[in-house]
């Protein structure tokens, strides 16, 4: 039996123990007990991040793995997909977080341990600009989960961005995907993992 493998990668001031993060691990281990579920924190510098996911993932064959990311993950996770050649599911993913994220530059607290701190550094702008893979056409098949409502990012730019993927767009909705349970059926069945 070949083994199947999934890359859960959350945004930035998030951590593994997001709400999405965690029903996907719950998802996949009550339903999936032969995947190998890999949802790591990330580190604060995107140059850092990116190497420790691609060595992390590096004895993975793309045909048997999928990257879902939530916002800068979804940015983390097309580049990800574009060096495994995998599948992807982006959900409110970030397009432009250099454009973003420059405003945050400094001390930031994690959203789910506000004890937890780390600092953006300015360098860390060039290193998301170096991660970009938007020229490129996707190299794997992807999902786009978009909500209207999103308060922190624009859904009309995140489907020019997937213009190839499967688009859904929700409603309302909000950054966080609240109504993620309602979708966690399609996406672990477009990550193929069975």
């Amino acid at each position: 039996m070949t083994d199947i493998y999934l890359l859960y990668l959350h945004g930035f001031r998030s951590s593994p123990q997001s709400t999405k993060a965690r029903m996907v691990a719950a998802a996949v281990a009550a339903r999936h007990p032969g995947v190998s579920l890999w949802c790591p924190q990330l580190p604060p510098s995107p140059a850092a991040a990116m190497d420790k996911l691609l060595q992390g993932v590096r004895h993975w064959p793309g045909e048997a793995m999928a990257v879902i990311g939530s916002s800068l993950g979804g940015y983390y996770a097309s580049r990800v997909a574009q060096d495994k050649r995998c599948r992807s599911v982006l959900l409110n993913p970030a397009v432009d977080p250099a454009r973003d994220l420059a405003r945050y530059i400094g001390e930031q607290s994690q959203w789910h341990d506000p004890e937890q701190h780390f600092f953006f550094a300015p360098r860390y702008i060039e290193e998301l600009r170096a991660l970009d893979v938007r020229g490129q056409p996707p190299a794997g098949p992807e999902l786009l989960i978009a909500a209207r409502g999103d308060e922190v990012l624009d859904w009309r730019e995140m489907l020019a961005r997937y213009p190839r993927a499967r688009q859904i767009v929700l409603e309302g909705g909000d950054h966080a995907l609240s109504s993620f349970a309602d979708w966690l059926d399609e996406v672990l069945a477009f990550c193929r993992l069975a």
